[in-house]
């Protein structure tokens, strides 16, 4: 019989688990709340649409530095001059449909 009385806990220590669970509900309570704070959500939201939006740039960034290197490596020499012979046609041709979109854009005032 005595061990059952050990094996029992007392009221003072059933009071002090209670105090304890309470004390954690509240915690979590709290924490529940901070977290459904409109400007919680907020927050959050925006730091992800600028996560996603760096992402994108850096992407971006990456694809036009790529395509910039690719076409300064087929218009110039690895000393850095430019090569006649690629650039003279290009420029004739950015020239060519720089005119007809000058004539176009006439006739259609017209």
């Amino acid at each position: 019989m005595s061990e059952a009385k050990k094996a029992a806990p007392g009221s003072a220590e059933i009071a002090a688990r209670i105090e304890r669970r309470r004390d954690q509900l509240a915690a979590t309570l709290d924490e529940i709340a901070v977290r459904v704070h409109p400007s919680t959500l907020v927050d959050d939201a925006r730091a992800r649409a600028a996560s996603v939006v760096d992402r994108t740039a850096g992407k971006a960034f990456v694809a036009v530095n790529r395509s910039v290197t690719d076409v300064r490596g087929r218009l110039v020499t690895a000393e850095g001059s430019p090569r006649l012979e690629r650039v003279v046609p290009l420029a004739l041709v950015v020239v060519g449909v720089a005119g007809l979109l000058v004539l176009s854009s006439r006739r259609r005032r017209r």
